[in-house]
């Protein structure tokens, strides 16, 4: 009887040590995902500010001020698609 109690635990803490290192890869994903989304939006603050400065004062450069916006808009892909590989 004290064989199967063991064995009960051992499985058990198995289990557990599996459910703390999905945790684990679940709270890294998020911490990418989060951390390049404030740096987006931070990055995005400056620039956009900028940006609509310079298209009040000279409206040909609305072009180039649109590629400059999109750029840090891509670094929260970068996270999506690291936070994506360690799920995985």
């Amino acid at each position: 009887m004290v064989d199967a109690v063991t064995a009960t635990q051992v499985v058990m803490s198995v289990e557990a040590v599996e459910a703390s290192q999905l945790g684990m890869k679940a709270l890294a994903a998020s911490i990418a995902i989060v951390g390049t989304g404030l740096a987006s939006a931070w990055a995005e603050l400056s620039i956009g500010s900028a940006a609509v400065g310079a298209v009040a004062e000279n409206k040909d450069l609305f072009g180039s001020v649109l590629v400059l916006t999109i750029i840090p808009e891509t670094i929260v892909i970068f996270g999506l698609v690291v936070g994506l590989l360690l799920i995985l």
